[in-house]
């Protein structure tokens, strides 16, 4: 599992993505970059990362779950996921 701090930061990084993505958007379309510069930098969204939701584990995420492989086979065994079976053949 993720450190708590890390955690935390992404969800700090989210915040910031959603308020100031209005302003970034209006601002990249007037051309405006010295303005642009001196907005947040953790309000781009380019520096957002994949993380599960669950255990905050970086790699091995899976988008339509937004989870991560572990929990998704932890849950998908116990039949917490609907739609998901086990394949057997």
């Amino acid at each position: 599992m993720a450190s708590k701090s890390i955690i935390a930061r992404e969800i700090k990084r989210e915040r910031l993505v959603t308020k100031y993505a209005e302003k970034r958007k209006t601002l990249k379309e007037a051309g405006d970059w010295l303005e642009l510069d001196r907005l947040p930098k953790n309000s781009s969204k380019v520096r957002l990362h994949n993380r599960c939701k669950i255990t905050g584990r970086p790699k091995g995420y899976i988008r339509y779950f937004s989870i991560c492989r572990n929990v998704f086979r932890e849950l998908a065994s116990y039949g917490k996921l609907p739609g998901v079976t086990k394949a057997s053949w």
